[in-house]
């Protein structure tokens, strides 16, 4: 079974960087599938923000482009993504997630496997 253990969240003000980090477990080679990072905002739906291929292809959701990198350590099995000048939109729970075979539409529910989230708060 595979866990993801997100941390390297917290309040900063607008402007300002963070760098998530997310701990897999349980498959040496969940690296390979494609993994994401999600965020969701209070009243909101769980919306992507970036992923990396088994060929660290990356994509990046219009609102976060030329802001965040997302990249991947194979020998670490561990996702990150670093967030630089943040908004105060960015505020949301920020969700590691896995899933097999290629991202593709990289809809929430085609994600096998979730972290618990960090929470992520930027402020004006």
């Amino acid at each position: 079974q595979v866990q993801l253990v997100e941390s390297g969240g917290g309040s900063v003000q607008a402007g300002g960087s963070l760098r998530l980090s997310c701990a897999a477990s349980g498959d040496s080679n969940v690296t390979s599938y494609c993994m994401a990072w999600f965020r969701q905002a209070p009243g909101n739906g769980r919306e992507g923000v970036a992923n990396i291929d088994r060929y660290s292809s990356t994509t990046y959701a219009d609102s976060v482009t030329g802001r965040f990198i997302i990249s991947k350590d194979i020998a670490k099995n561990t996702l990150s993504l670093q967030m630089n000048s943040l908004k105060p939109e960015d505020t949301a729970m920020y969700y590691c997630a896995a899933k097999w075979g290629v991202c593709g539409a990289w809809r929430p529910d085609e994600f096998n496997y979730w972290g618990q989230g960090t929470q992520v708060t930027v402020s004006s």
